[in-house]
């Protein structure tokens, strides 16, 4: 039979087979199939809405914030166990001898055997009482019993005794029962309120208890809870308490301080850990005593582990040996532990970049240590050296504390930078000798200066004597403008002493200049990137007042810049990340601390259009100079000089007797102590010069004596001329 044209079959379905088919008109059939895509739309939205909620639900359940917000909420859940362990761990201890078995253990293993006897002795004191306190118990309920009957039979006749004479008093016998009423009143409403409060008790004394189990957990470092921390709280909360140091100490790996863990043995904290600092600069100090057979730099040795167990940069963490402190106990370590990335937020801006003035007598700005304290540098009195690295932040050091210094009206300033490079071109007004360059003529004006500065200190030394003054004070300095304070920096100083012709000569005066020189205000300040021998004097860096470290790789850079032994002690710049902690340098003579670690204060200038920030503050200087400070121009620069007469030399430094030529040299050298030729003049090299000039000088003996006559005998004749006879 043929299908109508105007009807359809619409099947019926029983899941996914066809069982019937029906005929439906065009109407009924757009009918049932827009109400079929209607639903199936609306089951697509059901399922696009399921998966929204779904993937929005994971989202939410794994953010950051949920997990430490879950884990807040299970620690503080699991702070009342806590407590109540730390609760019932006091109560043990308190009823029985834990806690004195326990100190004799550690005290056995520290070898403390004074100790061990101590706590020997206090333990059976402690059996004695607890003795003592067991048998009164046993005897207490009948004593208990008798005091109680005694004190209300007693009681009881006291109020009698009352109704009595209050009886006779008001002459009523009925009063003389009333103490006896009042009495049992006060009781009666003493009862009524405490059945009115004990039920408001009942209900909230179990939330106190909680509450306060809480509190003891919350307060202590329980190991178990560790996990349950933010990362907020394992970064700057992990030095709050000894037992985060204990644990960091246990996985040294030191083993004379495993097997004294092992042992029993806890470290005793002379000072707990105390947060130290200023703003966003803050940290926690400690200082703990060590087990036999362990040393302060064993600690310092593993010092990046230390850091990593405490959840630091290696930076952060800097262990020192205490017993080399002022008033510190040997054995004993000095921990500081700066909050995480302190090392890495900026430096405040340099103090006396807008106003004020600078004070070499009383320190100079310099910089700030991890705890935000401004780090100044008395100068008067404290030499300074710094070294390490290229790059690492010693120009702008050197910069930073001539700036000081600069603006101290009654200070003098001269520069020698053995480069050519403009640091201190800013400063040049300000600077009474200005020199730079890496030239042997350079290196021989630097040395000239150096002995002038030697003298300078005999010269003031006589005149401080004639004054009766034993070093130079500020008072003295603005009374007597010939004794101003003399900054003098030499920068790139490898340079200077290391030089063949000048740098033995150089290195001695310097030393020479800083061991005499404290007391007369002549002040020098040397930077360098070496710390060779030929780079900058040994002696030189024991003797400064003030040593600074950057970034360096070995010890031995180390030991050069800070002082033999510095290392060991656990005051290292080998932490000091190069380039990333620039500007920051390990800093000694600053402050009663063993060091500092010292971040600098950044004077800018840019390199492409020349702009300095130290050319405001020199203006600044300028304008504020005291009468009589000695500036650029103010001082005549000395001259290198460019040849000397031999003759004339010789004529001036002989009488009428023959001298030997080794003595003769010498007076040469006396006469002409910046005149290299002379410097290097030898018996025969004077022989062959004076042969030149027509004189021969006979051998007698090998003393090769100069005779003044026919040295003046050539004179004459080269006075005459070539066509003399």
């Amino acid at each position: 039979m043929k299908k109508p044209s105007n009807v359809h079959y619409l099947p019926t379905y029983r899941t996914d087979e066809v069982i019937d088919a029906e005929l439906v008109s065009d109407e009924e059939y757009a009918r049932l199939t827009s109400q079929k895509a209607k639903a199936f739309e609306r089951y697509r939205g059901y399922q696009r809405d399921v998966v929204t909620v779904v993937r929005w639900s994971r989202w939410a359940a794994t953010h950051d914030r949920t997990t430490t917000f879950a884990k807040a909420i299970l620690r503080n859940l699991l702070y009342v166990p806590a407590g109540a362990g730390v609760l019932l761990r006091r109560v043990w201890e308190a009823k029985t001898n834990s806690r004195y078995e326990r100190m004799m253990r550690r005290a056995e293993a520290a070898g403390d055997y004074e100790a061990l006897g101590e706590w020997e002795e206090r333990a059976e004191h402690a059996k004695q009482r607890r003795h003592a306190r067991t048998m009164d118990w046993l005897t207490a309920p009948w004593q208990l019993l008798k005091a109680a009957f005694a004190s209300i039979v007693g009681f009881i006749l006291v109020l009698l005794m009352l109704g009595v004479f209050l009886s006779l008093a008001t002459d009523d016998w009925s009063r003389a029962l009333a103490p006896i009423e009042g009495v049992l009143s006060a009781i009666e409403w003493t009862v009524w309120l405490i059945a009115v409060v004990w039920g408001p008790l009942v209900l909230v004394g179990p939330w106190i208890g909680l509450l306060y189990l809480w509190h003891l957990g919350r307060r202590t470092d329980v190991a178990a809870l560790g996990w349950l921390r933010s990362s907020t709280q394992d970064e700057v909360g992990v030095m709050v308490t000894a037992d985060a140091i204990v644990r960091a100490l246990q996985h040294l790996n030191i083993p004379a301080m495993t097997r004294a863990f092992k042992g029993g043995w806890l470290p005793r904290f002379d000072l707990t850990p105390t947060r130290e600092g200023q703003g966003a600069f803050k940290g926690y100090r400690a200082i703990f005593d060590l087990p036999l057979g362990v040393t302060p730099d064993m600690v310092a040795d593993k010092g990046n582990v230390l850091a990593t167990n405490l959840h630091r940069n290696a930076v952060e963490v800097w262990p020192s040996d205490y017993g080399k402190e002022k008033g510190g106990k040997p054995g004993f370590v000095n921990l500081y532990v700066a909050d995480a990335g302190v090392m890495d937020k900026p430096t405040p801006e340099y103090p006396l970049l807008h106003t004020g003035i600078g004070d070499v007598f009383t320190g100079v700005p310099v910089g700030i240590t991890q705890r935000g304290d401004v780090v100044k540098f008395v100068l008067f009195g404290g030499n300074f050296v710094f070294g390490g690295q290229p790059g690492q932040g010693k120009s702008n050091a050197a910069r930073v504390v001539m700036a000081g210094a600069a603006l101290d009206p009654l200070c003098e300033l001269r520069v020698h930078v053995f480069a050519g490079n403009g640091d201190f071109d800013a400063y040049a007004q300000r600077l009474t000798r200005y020199h730079k360059g890496a030239t042997p003529e350079h290196a021989l004006l630097a040395t000239e200066h150096l002995r002038d500065l030697f003298d300078e200190v005999e010269r003031r030394e006589n005149l401080l004597a004639e004054l009766g003054a034993k070093k130079l004070t500020r008072p003295l300095a603005d009374q007597h403008p010939d004794l101003r304070p003399i900054v003098a920096m030499f920068s790139e100083c490898h340079e200077l002493f290391g030089d063949k012709d000048c740098g033995e000569e150089a290195a001695e005066l310097a030393i020479r200049v800083v061991k005499r020189g404290r007391k007369t205000g002549v002040i020098t300040g040397y930077d360098t990137q070496s710390s060779r021998t030929d780079a900058i004097p040994s002696q030189l860096v024991e003797n400064v007042g003030i040593n600074g470290c950057f970034a360096v790789k070995t010890w031995r850079s180390n030991d050069g810049f800070l002082g033999d032994g510095s290392f060991a002690a656990g005051i290292r710049a080998t932490e000091l990340r190069f380039n990333v902690d620039r500007g920051t340098m390990v800093a000694t003579g600053v402050s009663d601390e063993l060091f500092e670690i010292v971040r600098t204060f950044f004077i800018e200038v840019n390199d492409d259009t020349g702009w300095d920030a130290a050319a405001d503050i020199i203006d600044r200087a300028m304008a504020q100079l005291a009468p009589g400070t000695a500036t650029s121009g103010d001082r005549p620069l000395p001259q290198l000089e460019a040849s000397r007469d031999l003759l004339a030399d010789l004529d001036q430094v002989l009488d009428i007797d023959p001298v030997p030529a080794g003595e003769v040299i010498g007076a040469l050298r006396t006469l002409a102590p910046t005149w290299r030729p002379y410097k290097d003049l030898t018996v025969p090299k004077l022989v062959a010069a004076l042969a030149e000039h027509g004189i021969k000088v006979p051998a007698t003996k090998n003393k090769y004596p100069v005779d003044p006559i026919t040295v003046r005998e050539a004179m004459a004749r080269r006075s005459a001329g070539p066509d003399a006879e």
